[in-house]
């Protein structure tokens, strides 16, 4: 597709963003949409305006061309005068001229405050949040629409990116077998120390070499050998399932297991791995994660995203791996790759489907389908509020599981997020799912008001 042309209408008109949200994908987005022909963000808001107004400058506004708005008439004269604006709050700056707002803020309960002001305010929301997406996408989506809104996930991040590389096979008439992506950090090896790093931690594994290429033993062997090599090394992580959560609600395709296979593997043996044929998974349109394994040296995966199709022309894809695409060993599967995400510096495309068609990067209206939930791995007491903190935003001693959606009821499995920044009841024992009525929900949150608000929905079908 040629791009300049889909975006021809970015030559007649300026499309206005505001960033929530100035971390790493917000400040990413703010110094990128600088040199995007037909895209402006004047507007970072952030809980302290000073952080919003530093991540301005930092990418090389004139702090005297920042104005620090406290109220909605500050951020009027400001936007008149053409500066740039720095606020706390998104109600300060939701009566500009905006087209699309950016929620980048990670934080679940923020970003359910954010999308319904956006929506109201009749703005397009760009959801990088996946944490709020994960547990109301679908119902955010259905508000958005009602008012002729798109709410979407953003290219720049794995779910759209993941969504869009399957409907592109899709479209093309592949069998999808499953569809996934590569961990955020690499499993680096050096048969030399036998040692394996990963995200700056590092271990000794020295029979790791022995497993380094899988001969002819079985894929699960392989999987298991080496996941036990690595056992003190994270091999899940509730970002990974999260966003595959949102895939699935887009897509319906569904996990093999709850907490995925997530193995270790290069990138020539995930044809072989995510596959019915003889590797991991049990059935077909699958989603699942692989951690990168790869030598000093070596090309990454860059924690990018990945569909395994079949063969279903042998003669073709035996052209096709000959011209170096990733087969496997029996033939009768390959993996595509897209081997990027890069987070700001490619939210433009999504920005500009919302705003000059009218669509969203993900799905046009995503159903809950799946769950990401909450599960215990050590005894919890009473009184435990479960804080989710950190760059991935995790919960101590708490992992995730993708389960089938389910309205909230005491006896159900608590959404992950939505159990983040609340107090446990009730003890909950180590190997036990962490079930709603064994926390203490806030009945003022905008996020358990929206998730109530899905669970009543009965006709999934677009509006």
């Amino acid at each position: 597709m040629n791009l300049n042309h889909h975006f021809a209408a970015r030559d007649s008109r300026t499309v206005q963003t505001a960033i929530l949200g100035t971390g790493g994908f917000g400040r990413s987005y703010l110094a990128q949409a600088r040199h995007v022909r037909g895209l402006s963000c004047r507007v970072a808001v952030d809980r302290d305006a000073a952080t919003a107004a530093a991540a301005l400058v930092s990418t090389g506004i004139d702090p005297a061309m920042i104005a620090t708005c406290a109220d909605a008439d500050q951020a009027q004269a400001a936007w008149q005068a053409g500066r740039w604006i720095a606020a706390a709050d998104l109600a300060v700056v939701a009566d500009l001229p905006l087209d699309v707002v950016l929620e980048a803020t990670g934080d679940p309960e923020a970003g359910a405050r954010h999308a319904l002001l956006s929506i109201e305010a009749g703005l397009h929301v760009v959801m990088v949040t996946k944490e709020t997406d994960s547990v109301v996408g679908p119902i955010l989506s259905r508000l958005a629409r009602a008012r002729g809104l798109v709410v979407s996930p953003v290219d720049g991040d794995q779910p759209s990116l993941l969504i869009g590389l399957a409907t592109w096979a899709q479209v093309i008439g592949l069998t999808i077998i499953a569809a996934g992506k590569s961990s955020e950090y690499d499993f680096v090896f050096n048969p030399a120390t036998g040692q394996l790093d990963s995200n700056g931690t590092t271990i000794d594994a020295p029979g790791l070499s022995d497993w380094l290429m899988p001969r002819d033993r079985p894929w699960a062997q392989v999987a298991q050998a080496r996941a036990a090599l690595a056992t003190r090394l994270p091999q899940r992580a509730v970002p990974d399932l999260c966003e595959l959560t949102l895939v699935a609600n887009a897509l319906g395709l569904m996990p093999d297991r709850a907490d995925l296979h997530a193995p270790i593997a290069r990138i020539p043996e995930v044809a072989d791995l995510m596959t019915d044929q003889g590797g991991l998974l049990a059935g077909r349109d699958r989603l699942d994660v692989f951690h990168c394994l790869r030598l000093p040296g070596e090309a990454s995966f860059a924690g990018g995203v990945f569909v395994t199709v079949a063969c279903d022309d042998p003669d073709t894809w035996a052209m096709l791996q000959g011209k170096g695409h990733v087969v496997a060993r029996d033939g009768r599967t390959a993996m595509i790759g897209l081997p990027r995400h890069l987070l700001g510096l490619e939210a433009a495309t999504t920005v500009f489907e919302a705003a000059l068609h009218g669509t969203s990067s993900g799905a046009p209206a995503p159903r809950p389908v799946i769950d990401l939930t909450a599960f215990a791995d050590a005894d919890l007491s009473a009184g435990t509020i479960l804080t989710a903190q950190g760059h991935h935003h995790s919960i101590a001693h708490v992992s995730g599981r993708m389960t089938p959606a389910e309205a909230l009821s005491d006896d159900a499995p608590i959404p992950y997020y939505l159990a983040a920044g609340r107090s446990l009841q009730r003890d909950v024992r180590a190997g036990e799912p962490i079930l709603c009525g064994d926390v203490d929900l806030d009945e003022g949150s905008h996020l358990l008001r929206l998730r109530r608000q899905q669970d009543k929905v009965t006709n999934w079908t677009p509006t």
